[in-house]
């Protein structure tokens, strides 16, 4: 049993771009489908489907590569189930200079840092990815 879903399904993206696989598919959750449509507007990840019905739902996330290199170099957890890490919209700095994204969790939804900044609001931040 995974204690921590976040951390699991950006670790299993990770991994598959090592490796060099075209496309994951994983447990559906909302929290985790949410994610990754994020992950797919700030051109992270390609297309993202939902597959499956009831108990069987997946989400099938394309894994995106430019020059056979992946998109995704690194990602890092900022809040832990054991610590939470809020921001406002004044703490929201850019990720390596421009180039990554922090995924946070606000009252609008999942949102990288420039749409939070753009609706002018804060939340629990989730991880960075560059």
């Amino acid at each position: 049993m995974v204690n921590d879903p976040i951390s699991d399904f950006i670790i299993k993206i990770k991994n598959a771009t090592l490796v060099g696989k075209e496309e994951i598919s994983i447990p559906h959750s909302n929290l985790k489908y949410a994610i990754a449509v994020a992950l797919s507007k700030a051109g992270f990840v390609g297309e993202v489907a939902k597959k499956g019905k009831k108990t069987t739902k997946t989400i099938d996330v394309q894994l995106l590569y430019k020059n056979k290199k992946s998109k995704i170099s690194d990602v890092q957890r900022i809040s832990k189930l054991s610590r939470r890490i809020y921001l406002g919209v004044n703490d929201i700095k850019p990720v390596k200079q421009g180039k990554g994204s922090l995924i946070l969790s606000t009252p609008k939804g999942i949102l990288t840092d420039k749409e939070a900044k753009k609706e002018r609001v804060g939340g629990e931040a989730l991880f960075k990815i560059w």
